[in-house]
This record gives C-alpha cells, sequence and structure tokens, in this order.
C-alpha cells in the first residue's frame, strides 16, 4: 500500500467534500481495495450539495459515502478559498477514465450499472479498445423504477458470482447516492462509484463541453445550450439558492450541520 496523509475534507453546507485531485483519490481507493474495505464515492457538485438540503436521506448517504469528491469547478474554488489548495476537479468521466487507465495493471474488475438500453454495453466496447486487457466482468440497464425484489436477487447474485472490485453507478442525482447506500451492504464489491451521465460521454451519446469551458466553470452553460428543457430548472433554481445558502453559512446565520 502507498503511505498518503489522512484525507483532508472541508464542509461545504454540511457536507464533507474531500480535497483531494484524481491522482490522490486513486491512491486511496487503491488502499481501499487491498485492505479489502468497503465503500463508495459519491461524486458530486452543487446540484448534490442541494439535493441534502431538500432531503435527510440523501444527506445521509453523503455522509455516509467513503468519499465525496469535487466533481464542480464551485465545490474546488470553494475549498481551495478556504486553504485547502491541493483541491482539484474530480470530474466524474475522468475520474472513471484514470481508474481505468491503472486497472489492467492493479488487476482490477468492473461492473457498470444504469444508462439506457444499451449504453453500458456499449461502454463495456469502448473500454476494452481502449485498454486491451481490462477486465469487465458484467452490466446491467435496470428499469426507470426501483428493483423489485426478484430483480434485487437476481442481481444480488449476479455481483457474488462475479466480484468486482467496482461497480460504476450511471444514475441521475440523488437516485445513484441512494442507491449506494442501499445496495453497498448487500453486494460483493468493494468500490461503488455515482458517476451519472459519465455513461453517456464516454460512448458520445453526449457530447462533454470544452476544456476551456470546464476550466472557466462554464460547463453548466455549455450543457444548459445542450439539454435546455431538462437541465434550466437545474440552473435557475438551484445555483441561486446555493449562493444564498452558502453566504448565510459564512455569516453564520444559518447552521447547516
Amino acid at each position: 500500500m502507498e503511505n498518503i496523509t489522512k484525507i483532508s475534507k472541508t464542509k461545504i453546507l454540511g457536507i464533507p467534500v474531500a480535497a483531494v485531485d484524481i491522482p490522490h483519490v486513486i491512491i486511496h481507493i487503491k488502499n481501499h481495495i487491498a485492505l479489502n474495505k468497503k465503500g463508495y464515492i459519491t461524486v458530486t457538485g452543487v446540484h448534490g450539495i442541494m439535493e441534502s438540503q431538500e432531503s435527510d436521506a440523501v444527506k445521509q448517504a453523503h455522509l455516509d459515502a467513503f468519499l465525496t469528491v469535487p466533481d464542480g469547478m464551485p465545490l474546488v474554488s470553494i475549498g481551495r478559498w478556504k486553504g485547502f489548495k491541493q483541491m482539484a476537479r474530480c470530474y466524474g468521466p475522468d475520474l472513471m477514465q484514470a481508474v481505468m487507465e491503472k486497472s489492467v495493471e492493479y488487476h482490477w474488475m468492473h461492473y457498470f450499472y444504469g444508462g439506457k438500453e444499451g449504453v453500458a454495453q456499449q461502454l463495456k466496447t469502448v473500454f476494452e479498445q481502449k485498454y486491451p486487457g481490462i477486465k469487465i466482468v458484467g452490466s446491467y440497464t435496470p428499469p426507470f423504477r426501483p428493483l423489485n425484489e426478484n430483480e434485487k436477487k437476481i442481481f444480488i447474485a449476479e455481483i457474488e458470482r462475479l466480484k468486482p472490485h467496482f461497480i460504476w453507478v450511471g444514475l441521475s442525482t440523488p437516485k445513484q447516492e441512494l442507491f449506494m447506500q442501499e445496495y453497498l451492504p448487500l453486494l460483493n464489491t468493494n468500490i461503488m462509484v455515482g458517476v451519472g451521465a459519465a455513461f453517456d460521454f464516454h460512448t458520445g451519446r453526449i457530447p462533454m463541453a470544452p476544456r476551456w469551458m470546464q476550466r472557466m466553470a462554464l460547463e453548466w452553460l455549455y450543457r444548459l445550450l445542450s439539454e435546455p428543457k431538462r437541465l434550466w430548472r437545474r440552473y435557475f433554481n438551484i445555483v441561486p439558492r446555493f449562493i444564498f445558502y452558502f453566504i448565510l453559512q459564512q455569516l453564520h446565520l444559518k447552521n447547516f450541520d
């Protein structure tokens, strides 16, 4: 195992966000697997933080996570402002790719859960072509509802048989956080990671924002212009409330813990 200091975290509206970058997340994951521990990673941004303000269940799902890493630049900027200069964006698609790059060397096995019909299978093909020798042992496209008892039993049995090190969960926030919290104790796996739309990004079904827009914290604008009907409520409702709540927290006018 690699030596690494204790994970530093900064609380943002009551959610402890790890002050890490992707290389350090990889080290923490590697050590976690070497010790045969279980845990899940929430890859969260402003959306996830605000969902936690609306639901105690979602907040608890973040609190129970092995790591909550900053998916968006606003959280990174807040962390750096608080003195965590090493903090960097752990964008879901980038984190997923970084883990895949190490997987052949470390013999990690993967399972994909989520996405629309055919997406997880296409993602398997994409990564197998990109990283020859990678072990992607299975995938499942769930229905757009909670699994019924029979589906749940079949899924748990399949994971017991395959024993993947990783289960990548491509649902939306907060579904994926609640799913990982519920299912991790039931599954024979080490790490679950909620990566949202990363399945669609890596298969080319949704275009990624240019890197310059990501660096300038303008990805939200790119995605809004790409999917206005789906995302306009999110950005014009959630973002102003996040700013307002954050100001209240800094002025000690509201306790979010």
